[in-house]
C-alpha cells in the first residue's frame, strides 16, 4: 500500500471512530515524516539525527465545542480511544457559535499539490553527503584568515506527506521536502569574540547553494564584526538590512491576523482601508508560488488558496482569516487556516512580498547619513494592542553616508505604526524567502547604545 493510501485509511478511521463517539462534525490528519540532521565541528562528526514518524490528529465539534488530540501510535484501540477522549473534552469545553467546518460548497476541488513543486523528485541525500557538505562548509569557512573557529556546520534534509479529511467531504494531501545548510563561524577571543553566520533552505536540492557558499558568506559577515562597540544613544534613522527586515512585516502580519482582530488586541484594528505603508508600497500573499516551503492549493479547512492582496499602494486591504474568525466578523475566510495535529485551525501566511523598492542599500546608506544599520537581533518587546517595539540589535555605524565600524549591545526602539508608514524600501529583496523582503530604512527611531 503507497503512503499516501495508508495515511488516508487512517484519516477515514479517525473519522469514523468521531462519528460512533458522538462528534457532529470532525477532521482528521495524518502526517508521515523522516528528517536527517548532520552537525560538523573540527573537521568530524560532531552530531547526527534521524527521525521517522507517523502521527495522527483529531479534531471533534460537538454544539459548538471542539477538542483536539493526537498520538504516535496508530492501532484500532488507540484510535477509537482518541475519539472517546475527545469527545468527552469537547463537551466540557466552552461555547464558541462560530466554530464548524466548512460547508461542501466551499470546498476546493484542487486537493494535492500539482504544479507546486513542492517535493523534491530526487532521491533523499544519504547521512554521508550531509555530512560531507558540512564539512565543505566548515572548511570553507576556516579557510577565511581571522576566523579562530567554526561553531557548528549543518546540513539537513526532510520529507513530509500530510493527508487532511474533514466530515464535510474533503479530503487531500500533499507531499513537501526540505533541504538546509548553515554554517556559524567566530573571530576572536575572549571579551573580543564575535560569531556571525549564514544558512539557506529550499524545496529541491538543486536550488540550494553550494556549501562553500555558505561557508564563506559566514565568514565574511563574521570578519566583518570584528572589533564591534556601542553606538551612540539618541535618536537615528535605522536601516534594517534584507537579513532581518521581515521581521517588521511579520509585525504587520501579526497585527492584521483574524485572531489578534477578534480579540481586538491589535494596533491596527481600527486601521482597514487607512494608510499602514508608504504610498509607492504593497503586499501580496501567494501561496501558489513553486519550489516555495508554504505554497499551498488548499488550506486546513479545505478552502481553494488564492493569491490575495494586503496591503495595496499603502493602504490596507484586508485581514487574514480562517472560518471562525471571518465568522465572528461578518467577513468570508481568506483560506489562510492553518494547524497542527493537536491544535485547531487558526489563520496563517504563506509567501509574501513587499514590492515597490526603488534602488540599492547602498543608496540607503548614503542617504541616512548618520545612523545604524541592524543585522542581527536578539529578544523583543512588542505591545501588541499599542505597536511599542522594543529589540536588542547588532549591526553596524554609519557615519557620512559610510559604513564606520561596527556595534553591538545596543537596543532599537520605536512604535510600529510610526515606524511603518515612514519606511523607505531598496529593491534587493531575496527571492527565496517565504517572506520576500528588501532592506528597509525607518526614520528617527531611538537607540539606547553607550
Amino acid at each position: 500500500m503507497s503512503a499516501d493510501r495508508d495515511l488516508g485509511a487512517l484519516t477515514g478511521a479517525l473519522l469514523a471512530a468521531a462519528r460512533r463517539a458522538g462528534a457532529d462534525q470532525a477532521d482528521a490528519m495524518a502526517v508521515s515524516a523522516e528528517m536527517t540532521a548532520i552537525d560538523a565541528r573540527a573537521g568530524g562528526l560532531e552530531h547526527a539525527e534521524r527521525a521517522e514518524a507517523v502521527e495522527i490528529g483529531l479534531r471533534v465539534l460537538i454544539g459548538g465545542r471542539q477538542a483536539c488530540v493526537s498520538a504516535s501510535d496508530h492501532s484500532e484501540a488507540t484510535i477509537a480511544e482518541m475519539a472517546e477522549r475527545a469527545v468527552a473534552m469537547a463537551r466540557h469545553a466552552p461555547v464558541d457559535e462560530w466554530l464548524g467546518v466548512a460547508d461542501p460548497d466551499e470546498l476546493a476541488s484542487r486537493r494535492d499539490a500539482a504544479g507546486l513543486e513542492s517535493a523534491d523528485p530526487g532521491a533523499a541525500p544519504t547521512p554521508e553527503a550531509l555530512e560531507q557538505s558540512a564539512l565543505a562548509a566548515e572548511a570553507a569557512a576556516l579557510e577565511a584568515k581571522g576566523i579562530s573557529q567554526v561553531e557548528s556546520a549543518s546540513a539537513s534534509y526532510s520529507r513530509r506527506l500530510m493527508r487532511i479529511e474533514a466530515s464535510n467531504g474533503f479530503a487531500g494531501g500533499y507531499a513537501r521536502t526540505s533541504h538546509a545548510l548553515s554554517t556559524v563561524a567566530i573571530t576572536g577571543e575572549g571579551l573580543g569574540m564575535e560569531r556571525d553566520y549564514a544558512g539557506e533552505g529550499r524545496v529541491w536540492a538543486e536550488d540550494l547553494p553550494a556549501p562553500e557558499t555558505i561557508g564563506k558568506l559566514a565568514a565574511e559577515r563574521t570578519l566583518a564584526r570584528k572589533g564591534a562597540k556601542k553606538p551612540p544613544t539618541g535618536a537615528f534613522p535605522i536601516l534594517y538590512d534584507r537579513r532581518v527586515s521581515a521581521s517588521l512585516i511579520s509585525h504587520l502580519l501579526g497585527a492584521v491576523n483574524g485572531s489578534a482582530i477578534a480579540r481586538g488586541a491589535s494596533w491596527l484594528l481600527r486601521a482597514m482601508d487607512e494608510k499602514v505603508l508608504p504610498d509607492g508600497l504593497s503586499l501580496t500573499e501567494d501561496p501558489h508560488r513553486p519550489r516555495f516551503g508554504g505554497s499551498r492549493l488548499f488550506d486546513a479547512e479545505g478552502l481553494p488558496t488564492a493569491r490575495r492582496t494586503i496591503v495595496d499602494a499603502g493602504i490596507l486591504r484586508g485581514w487574514t482569516l480562517d472560518l471562525a474568525t471571518a465568522r465572528k466578523l461578518g467577513l468570508q475566510s481568506t483560506a489562510s487556516a492553518s494547524r497542527g495535529l493537536s491544535s485547531p485551525p487558526s489563520p496563517g501566511i504563506s509567501n509574501v512580498i513587499l514590492s515597490g523598492g526603488q534602488g540599492s542599500a547602498d543608496d540607503l546608506i548614503a542617504d541616512m547619513g548618520r545612523g545604524l544599520i541592524v543585522t542581527s537581533m536578539l529578544g523583543a518587546s512588542i505591545n501588541a494592542t499599542t505597536g511599542d517595539y522594543s529589540r536588542g540589535a547588532a549591526g553596524f555605524w554609519v557615519e557620512n553616508g559610510q559604513i564606520s565600524h561596527p556595534v553591538n549591545e545596543c537596543t532599537i526602539a520605536g512604535n510600529l505604526r510610526d515606524m511603518l508608514l515612514s519606511i523607505r524600501a531598496a529593491a534587493d529583496a531575496e527571492p527565496w524567502r517565504s517572506i520576500e523582503v528588501p532592506s528597509l530604512l525607518v526614520e528617527g527611531m531611538t537607540i539606547a547604545g553607550a
